[in-house]
């Protein structure tokens, strides 16, 4: 018996003797949510349990995500690997009869801790019976990797991989409705909902009173999924287990708002991202850039789990690790909207590259148009009520690059590709993005096929149709001919 410990302990570090000494590891992943916690610097609000996990472990400070919408980024995070390099770089790409299939020495996350002896489980915050949560994944999967719903379903003694997926600023919807239900259950909560008064935009966007409220019901889901993630460390700390689990809590990309969410500005991009459990050192900042994708490796690195050489994930915790220079980020087609842009991003410099530039910033997309918030931005648009810089995102044409001193001007206002003073930072971006798209065979690079599109544009009418108003069905419909007619003028 000892010698077959001792193998297993060479296998397993971990081991060593006793199965239960794997640290369990656990996701909390809430949707639509950029980095407005208090430890982060928020001051509109209090969020007192990711504080305290912050406090307790190690806190990213650049965190960015790979691709600014849910499946893409989840394709990502899954697979440790870049959308762009395994063909999901489309947002719900798949989904009708044209199937993505991986490589097949590509194997999802759950499948190596599944291997390694742990039980895997994937749910929501809180959880349904016997209900997976949230997915997304743009290619063919194998629903076996997770064993279930919920850690509890483990054999006596077996460590956990736990996904748990929050709606995060879901919970806030798109208008009036949305935004007076999650400021009541704040409310009933907290004593008091955040108030109009307490709410700073950006400078890019207006006072307009829908803007000012959604993001006030904005800032109280952060404060329920800070709730949430409260009740899952008491989950973990009434079972005694605690402090054998690593504890990773990430979101998918940033809010969702007009420049926000589906765009390359941090808002879209940058995270939160804080780790607490075994051998992290308490109340430790990094400022060093990392990507989503990182959790896929650093989380089999703590199980002990050889980390594949074709990952492109990286173990940011490792003690040989050395600090990335950049990130990167794709965005192509969401839903019905077809769009091309790439971006890199250093700790002071971000390079953006559109490349459909004849394009309008908001271009028509029936998922981010039904916001109240779009509707408000048009409409003073429209009225003449926007300043210059509030009309960045109402332009109807995009620079074909654009260049920030991010760390001069964090709200990327001033674009300086055009400014012979930062010629030599715009080439060495241009460098950057050019040899990180060649190395990593950027499938986006050559256009999604009209027979994908046509088989997932499918998918997405016969939903609607069953779903939603013949209104609405008819503005996607309406939609798809606009891209297609664009791309025949080669705009």
């Amino acid at each position: 018996m000892k010698r077959f410990l001792l193998s297993l302990s060479v296998i397993f570090p971990f081991l060593a003797g006793a199965e239960n000494r794997r640290p369990n590891i656990v996701w909390i992943i809430p949707d639509d949510m950029s980095a407005n916690f208090s430890c982060y610097g928020e001051t509109a609000i209090q969020t007192p349990h990711v504080d305290k996990l912050a406090a307790q472990g190690v806190k990213f400070s650049n965190a960015y995500v790979t691709a600014p919408v849910c499946s893409t980024c989840r394709s990502a995070f899954i697979t440790g690997m870049y959308q762009t390099s395994i063909g999901a770089h489309h947002h719900r790409s798949g989904r009708g009869t044209e199937k993505i299939h991986l490589p097949e020495h590509i194997k999802l996350v759950p499948k190596f801790f599944q291997d390694a002896g742990y039980h895997t489980s994937i749910t929501g915050w809180p959880g349904r019976k016997g209900r997976l949560g949230k997915t997304d994944y743009n290619f063919e999967w194998d629903r076996s990797i997770y064993d279930g719903a919920d850690w509890s379903g483990r054999k006596e003694g077996q460590p956990f991989f736990c996904q748990i997926m929050t709606p995060g600023g879901k919970l806030r919807g798109k208008d009036e409705t949305g935004w007076e239900k999650i400021q009541s259950a704040a409310e009933k909560k907290f004593g008091k909902r955040t108030p109009d008064s307490a709410v700073k935009l950006p400078p890019y966007y207006p006072a307009h009173p829908d803007i000012v409220r959604d993001w006030a019901a904005y800032l109280d889901s952060v404060r329920m999924t800070d709730v949430m993630v409260g009740e899952v460390i008491a989950r973990l700390k009434k079972e005694g287990i605690l402090e054998n689990t690593l504890v990773i809590f990430m979101t998918d990309h940033g809010i969702s708002h007009a420049r926000g969410k589906q765009f390359m500005y941090d808002e879209g991009l940058r995270v939160p991202l804080v780790i607490r459990g075994p051998g992290i050192k308490a109340a430790s900042l990094r400022d060093d850039v990392v990507e989503h994708i990182d959790i896929a490796a650093l989380s089999l690195g703590a199980a002990g789990i050889k980390i594949p050489e074709y990952m492109q994930a990286r173990d940011i915790l490792a003690k040989d690790y050395q600090p990335r220079q950049a990130v990167f980020a794709a965005r192509d087609r969401c839903d019905e909207t077809v769009d091309h842009m790439r971006s890199v991003r250093t700790r002071d410099f971000k390079y953006i590259r559109n490349f459909l530039p004849k394009r309008p910033y908001l271009q028509p997309c029936a998922y981010k148009d039904a916001k109240n918030i779009l509707q408000a931005v048009k409409d003073w648009d429209a009225a003449g009520k926007l300043n210059d810089t509030q009309k960045l995102v109402t332009r109807q044409l995009r620079p074909k690059e654009e260049l920030y001193d991010v760390s001069a001007d964090p709200y990327e206002i001033n674009n300086l590709a055009g400014n012979p003073k930062y010629a030599r930072q715009l080439k060495e971006m241009r460098r950057r993005l050019n040899q990180w798209m060649k190395k990593t065979g950027d499938k986006g690079r050559k256009a999604e096929s009209a027979t994908m599109f046509d088989s997932d544009m499918k998918v997405y009418l016969d939903t609607i149709k069953k779903r939603s108003t013949p209104e609405h069905y008819q503005l996607i419909a309406d939609n798809i001919a606009i891209m297609k007619k664009w791309a025949s003028e080669g705009k």
